[in-house]
Parts: structure tokens; sequence; C-alpha cells
């Protein structure tokens, strides 16, 4: 299951950059598209339909898990395949609306997946079971990264989108062959005022109570643009390679293969940091390393068709992006109430992607405008807001106890 969610987010984003560059499109367009993955930010707006409204005909069969999970499947491996077979240079609009529909489609099997999950498995299963959809997440995202390029090098890029439409059929078999979990049923729908209350007004009023608007504010605002520098220069990664010579076999193997064991380290280094530092110790330390590594991309430019230099660049950013990443997780994570863990998870996960899909999106206008060089200078500067927020979210909760309360992986 990890692997069909991980397979769908990088066809509308690194592997369709690259297949958008390498037909020539400019920057800013390239950049544009990158709104396309605007529902993984929304995505818990529809997820109580998901949750509580029946598939007609399959639920009764199926179940409400397994039904609205093989319904999304089969619609994503019809929206790959549309996606593959348009035309960006002649039609860029019908390019724009598949890569969208792959996005909703994809953000809609996150939502089944991840509840799927958490109710078939016992409690003492949900610690290797999210470890093993991790794991599965990362080669999902290998097999539409690296190997959606080395299929584009061999039969073309029609033949690699058919190729990872294909490969949904893993996480299609495996919902066919896997019972439906034993979760409580939905209650019968509520009125729209008790279901906003519900789904919206508690689980917000809850933070607001226990945070304090202010704080809530700055708190959002963090999450918000702790990652934007990252997200700004990785929007243009591959143009870049692009642009420097680099073919789709290269960098399907460095930038991809080398990059995601790159990344899973960072994250076994992240959570140590966090094990022996502290929480917010190690968002500072790993979020600094995070956005140096953005200045790599600019010594690629400078290094040119270098392949050693390519291994640094790629390594550095996705060890320090890794790292990061596992040191924000914790921190989301502390931010939930048991009460409301599932909703507010949710709503603080999609505003952590607002800088990856929606501000980011900017990167190719500023990337044409500013050069290369330049704009990597502005992506690490763009890291510092984040961090400047973090120190001040540091200086009111960094005391002693705050500190111990950190260690366990709780903002305080």
């Amino acid at each position: 299951m990890g692997f069909s969610s991980g397979l769908p987010l990088v066809l509308t984003a690194g592997t369709l950059s690259y297949w958008l560059a390498d037909l020539g499109l400019s920057l800013t367009a390239i950049g544009l598209f990158g709104l396309a993955r605007a529902p993984y930010s929304v995505k818990f707006l529809w997820s109580p339909v998901i949750d509580r409204v029946p598939v007609p005909l399959l639920t009764r069969r199926l179940g409400r898990r397994r039904s609205w999970a093989l319904a999304i499947q089969a619609a994503l491996v019809l929206a790959i395949l549309a996606l593959g077979f348009s035309d960006p240079p002649r039609h860029p609009a019908a390019t724009a609306l598949a890569a969208l529909a792959v996005a909703f489609l994809s953000a809609s099997q996150d939502i089944v997946i991840d509840a799927y999950r958490i109710e078939l498995l016992r409690p003492e299963e949900q610690g290797a079971g999210a470890a093993a959809t991790q794991w599965g997440y990362r080669f999902g995202m290998l097999a539409a990264g690296a190997g959606a390029l080395y299929a584009a090098g061999f039969g073309g890029w029609r033949f690699a989108y058919a190729a990872m439409a294909a490969l949904m059929l893993v996480g299609m078999v495996t919902v066919w062959l896997t019972p439906e979990p034993g979760g409580a049923a939905p209650a019968a729908a509520p009125g729209i005022a008790a279901w906003l209350r519900q789904a919206v007004v508690a689980p917000f009023a809850d933070m607001v109570r226990r945070q304090g608007a202010l704080r809530l504010a700055a708190i959002v605002l963090f999450i918000v643009l702790y990652k934007f520098g990252d997200a700004l220069a990785g929007s243009m990664a591959n143009p870049l390679y692009v642009g420097l010579g680099f073919t789709p076999a290269e960098v399907a193997t460095i930038a991809k293969l080398y990059g995601v064991v790159a990344t899973l380290a960072g994250v076994a280094a992240g959570g140590v940091c966090v094990l022996r530092l502290g929480l917010y110790p190690s968002l500072l330390l790993c979020g600094a390393l995070q956005a140096a590594s953005n200045l790599l991309y600019a010594v690629q430019f400078w290094a040119g068709h270098d392949l050693a230099v390519l291994a640094l660049t790629i390594g550095a950013e996705n060890l320090t992006g890794g790292m990061a990443s596992a040191a924000f997780v914790a921190y989301l994570s502390g931010l939930c109430s048991r009460d409301f863990t599932a909703t507010q998870y949710a709503l603080l996960s999609s505003l952590a992607t607002v800088g990856l899909n929606l501000l980011a999106a900017s990167g190719g206008y500023l990337a044409e405008r500013l050069g290369w060089p330049a704009f990597f200078a502005l992506s690490t500067a763009a890291c510092l807001p984040g961090l400047v927020l973090l120190a001040g979210l540091m200086r009111r909760d960094f005391a002693p106890s705050a500190q111990a309360g950190a260690g366990r992986s709780s903002p305080g």
C-alpha cells in the first residue's frame, strides 16, 4: 500500500518536471505545473466524505475501505495514462488537468491507506506497519522516479507513464487480497452544522485552547515556511540537470537511486538528533543544514556536467532533507491532542505541503529572471524566515521543562 501511495506523487513532481524540461518548456511553465499538486495541501477537506459516504454498488460487497481504495486506484490508472498520453507543448492545459487529476486521486488514496493501515493492524503492530508503509512509499517514489526515467530512455515518455500505470496494479492486487479492516462502521451522517462542529471547529478550538491564538498563528506560519526554501530549490533541480546535459540514465542512477539511500540515512540521522539533542535544537540544526545544502546546486551549475559533483549535491540535499523531515514530523506529531490526533495531523501535514506544492510554483519564474546561482542563493535565504520563527518559539518554550518534553517529541 505504501508503494502505491508513493508512486503517483513523483509522477506529478520530479518526473513530470524532467519530462517538461526535456520537451523544452520554459522554467516558468514548469514551475506553474507545481500548482497541480495542490490537492495534497487540502485533502482534509474531503476526507470525511471518503470516511463516511459509501461507494455505490461496491461498498456493500467489498466494505467501505476496500471499495474506496479500489475505486480510487482504478481511476488513478486512467489518470496516469491520460497524463502520459497528453501533449504538453501543444495542449499544456490538458496536461495540467491530467496532472491535477492524478494528484487529487493520489491524495484521496492516501486518506484511505492511512485509515486502512490504522484499522487493519493491532496496537502493537502500528509502529512496524508505519515503518513498512514508509519503506514501501520510498520504493514507490523510486519506481516513479528512477524507474520512469529509465523507461523513458528505453521507450519514450508515453511508454514510461503506461508502465507506471501498470504498476498501480500492485496496490490494487494488495487491496483485493487483503480483508476489510475491522474498524467501526461510520455513524449516521449528522446535519451540516453538527458536522462542521465535529470535523472542523472542535479540532481547531482544541489547538487554540492549548496553544493560544497568537502562538498558534506563529506555529502555523513556521509549519508553512520551514521547508519552503528546500522545496523552492528542489522544484528546479531537474530542469537544472537537463540544462547541464545530464542524461535520464545519469539522473536516474545518481539523483534517484543514490538520493533515496541518502534520504533514508538522513531520516535515521534525524531521529538520532531528536533523541540526543531534543526536538527544538534538532529542528534548528537540521533546518540550517538543509538550507546550506541548497548552495550546492549553484556549485553544480559552476561545475557543469560533472557526475562526482552531482553525487555530492544530491547526496547532501537528500541527507539534510531527510534529517529535517524526521525532526519536523516529530514536531507535528507533538502538536496533536489525543482526542483529535487524526484530524489535527491531517490539517498540520496539509499546511506543511503549502510551501512544497503552492509557494514553490514560483521557482521557474524566479530562475528565469535571476539565473541559476542567484536563484539558489535566494532559495537558501528563503529558509531563514522559518528558522527565525523557530528561534522565537524556542525563546518562549525552550526552558528546562520544555526541553525535557521536546526530547519526548512534544513541542511543550
